[in-house]
């Protein structure tokens, strides 16, 4: 599988309390912790468990229900095979992980460099249309510094893709930061825009809770498409035929939640990227498809990007990991 990114990845077995304070080092799970759900599109019901990796393994998940429990599938911008309401990963014998977007969006906020996940079938389960619930699992593990500094990967010149009114574009920056906008025609939604630095852990409360949504008058035609078939107001905000209203009871956890959901979606197909970004992200009415072709195009230019280690006190450090680590 070709992964560039993860070639460049020093390798280490060691796990160990570092006491260069200098520069951030890469980071995994203290612990094993797993969840079950059914898969928003699939709705089958799946288990999946999160495992402390080792340095250089990046994310990966293992299909557990497959070759003996050993089919490995690269959390990879190069392993995405399909992009339609999801980001579906494949490796090279056809074994399919799909809607990773969540998960991964997780894995970025935390900083989680290292992760092995096991998975009992093609879908990661959807739980509440959200990345909240996979943030609290990793809490609930604690997370552990290792003993190679963290890698990032340094925006060095404007790169974007277009489809039409759809754009998505990488530009230089110092830390990592979102600007998101969207246009519908429905009311209940109209034209929304947000700008988020997700530099120093602002995902957790300005993104994370943001659902997964979808119009009423299309179930039927995603269903007969395999599409949404694990969907419902428990995991996804619903727009009603007119437009005009959501149907959830509970109303929407951010006025502006379907473009916070957005750059959540963004956050989790960037870190696709096989390490995090210290750039600007602009995305204007795009989606999984042309978030995949906007990482394609970034490596395509070697001249368009570096990878470097992440120095503490700079504006791409994250938060210390024990703040967020749970015994």
């Amino acid at each position: 599988m070709n992964n560039i990114v993860a070639d460049m990845l020093p390798g280490s077995s060691s796990l160990s309390s570092v006491a260069d304070r200098s520069v951030v080092h890469s980071r995994t799970l203290k612990t094993s912790i797993g969840c079950t759900g059914i898969g928003l599109h699939s709705g089958a019901k799946v288990t999946m468990v999160l495992h402390p990796a080792e340095v250089g393994t990046g994310i990966r998940f293992r299909r557990v229900d497959i070759n003996g429990g050993g089919a490995i599938v690269p959390a990879i911008w190069s392993a995405v095979h399909d992009t339609r309401m999801n980001s579906c990963l494949r490796n090279d014998d056809g074994v399919v992980v799909g809607t990773v977007e969540h998960l991964m969006a997780a894995l970025a906020g935390m900083q989680i460099d290292n992760c092995l996940i096991e998975i009992n079938g093609p879908e990661v389960p959807v739980m509440d249309g959200s990345s909240a619930p996979f943030l609290f699992l990793i809490e609930c593990a604690g997370v552990v510094e290792q003993s190679a500094p963290r890698q990032a990967i340094k925006i060095l010149k404007p790169i974007s893709v277009q489809d039409g009114d759809r754009i998505a574009s990488l530009t230089p920056a110092p830390g990592f930061s979102v600007r998101f906008e969207i246009d519908f025609a429905s009311s209940a939604i109209s034209r929304q825009e947000v700008f988020v630095n997700l530099s120093r852990g602002a995902f957790k409360s300005e993104i994370s809770r943001a659902r997964t949504f979808g119009f009423e008058q299309e179930v039927a035609f995603l269903r007969a498409n395999g599409l949404a078939r694990g969907g419902s107001l428990d995991n996804a905000v619903v727009i009603d035929s007119t437009g005009s209203c959501v149907l959830n009871d509970d109303g929407l956890r951010y006025p502006d939640e379907f473009v916070r959901h957005k750059v959540l979606d963004a956050v989790g197909d960037l870190y696709l990227a096989g390490a995090p970004l210290i750039g600007h992200f602009h995305g204007i009415r795009c989606g999984h498809a042309l978030n995949n072709q906007l990482l394609r195009a970034l490596f395509a230019d070697q001249t368009a990007w570096t990878l470097t280690t992440v120095a503490s006190g700079s504006a791409a450090a994250p938060l210390p990991a024990q703040s967020r680590a749970v015994a």
